[in-house]
């Protein structure tokens, strides 16, 4: 009886321990894009919140918009900052300084203004200390791109980046105090899953591009690429799925959708391409991505230094083919993906036909994205996040790379 109440006394104990740990964390606020916007910001920023959420966090968001779903979203978040609408400016700003934290996910086409300028109007009233995550940080920004990257890193008390090539390229080419600079590895919303184990390749290899479709994504040279492998009698089958960009869509409508389609017929292919036009959520997204071969991301952007589609293609194990934009050339190292140079068809046609051709190549590749895929893992990242905003709520923000 004495071990029983012995063994009660210590599961109180340690609930009451757990409580009073949860309950000291910083509440958060957020402002970003956010669902039912379909973009990968979106559902990045939902992500993180669940995940800080979990780990017994308060978290409060501004959805960033246009208001074409203004209505629809009252539901979900705390405010709205709406593209061009002044009164927003200041209420949003009201409900981000009501937390130990504010977190501002940036992307320049993520809030009104020339280059998404309005997100300083925001920043500059808000009373928390900032934490800003950088989902784009050009190479060569326009002046008035690099005066917003600027003003976000000097107001901030950390400034999370996704990869330590992200980090660098902070240091050559923004004067923003390096040592606010974190890295943080981009959640992957697929992650967590069990490993696969020995893979049964496809009698027809199942070749996959996904993501919002928009021009500047190398598409094309995807397509030029699965003609090369028809030529050579391999049995390849393209799927090019996601939904048109939102302001891709707004602007020219299905325009670049039917490009691609031209381009499939006029290189004999287009039997060989399906499209499919769905945005998948999390909880699909894992399964139609293990439908494939292999993931082929042929970005023409020299810039990018985060893509969700990297990691969650990682994080679903599948290997992947990539051109060198910054975030896959950190990631793929040898054995867990293949790079190849930007519209290069030629060397994308090799790199797919290897995986092809070779199951043990397949089946290798597919194993090693396993530890990649734990590293990405949204309990892991938002972890890291929670550590984050404890150490800026103290006034010494941790380096949690």
């Amino acid at each position: 009886m004495t071990a029983l109440c012995m063994s009660v006394d210590v599961r109180t104990r340690l609930a009451v321990e757990e409580g009073v740990e949860r309950s000291s964390r910083p509440t958060v606020s957020m402002l970003s894009p956010h669902p039912p916007t379909a973009c990968g910001l979106a559902t990045h920023s939902e992500s993180l919140e669940r995940a800080l959420q979990g780990l017994g966090h308060r978290v409060r968001v501004v959805r960033a918009h246009d208001g074409a779903m203004e209505s629809d979203c009252g539901r979900k978040v705390a405010g709205n900052l709406v593209h061009g609408v002044l009164p927003t400016v200041r209420r949003a700003a009201m409900v981000l300084s009501d937390a130990d934290v504010a977190i501002v996910q940036h992307a320049f086409d993520a809030y009104g203004g020339r280059d998404g300028e309005e997100v300083l109007d925001v920043i500059r009233l808000v009373r928390a200390p900032l934490v800003t995550v950088l989902h784009q940080i050009p190479a060569d920004p326009a002046p008035n791109e690099r005066r917003i990257l600027e003003e976000l890193g000097r107001r901030s008390a950390s400034v999370v980046v996704p990869t330590h090539s992200a980090r660098a390229r902070v240091a050559a080419t923004y004067d923003v105090p390096l040592d606010r600079v974190v890295v943080i590895p981009r959640g992957a919303r697929a992650a967590g899953i069990r490993p696969l184990g020995n893979v049964t390749p496809h009698r027809t290899a199942q070749v996959l591009s996904w993501g919002l479709l928009r021009p500047g994504k190398g598409f094309e040279t995807a397509i030029d690429a699965i003609a090369i492998l028809a030529n050579s009698g391999l049995p390849v089958r393209y799927t090019i799925a996601g939904m048109t960009h939102p302001r891709e869509a707004l602007q020219h409508g299905e325009r670049y959708r039917l490009l691609l389609r031209d381009r499939a017929c006029e290189r004999g292919v287009r039997h060989l391409i399906d499209f499919d036009y769905s945005f998948r959520g999390t909880e699909h997204l894992s399964r139609f991505v293990r439908s494939s071969s292999i993931v082929v991301l042929p970005y023409d952007s020299t810039d990018q230094v985060s893509s969700g589609v990297l990691v969650d293609s990682l994080a679903a194990r599948r290997p992947i083919v990539a051109t060198r934009f910054p975030h896959a050339a950190e990631l793929l190292s040898p054995g867990v993906g293949l790079l190849v140079d930007h519209d290069d068809a030629a060397a994308m046609a090799q790199a797919i036909g290897s995986l092809v051709e070779d199951h043990r190549l397949h089946s290798a590749m597919t194993r090693a994205t396993e530890p990649l895929a734990l590293r990405h893992d949204w309990s892991t990242v938002g972890s890291a996040y929670s550590r984050l905003t404890s150490g800026v709520r103290s006034g010494q923000p941790a380096l949690v790379a």
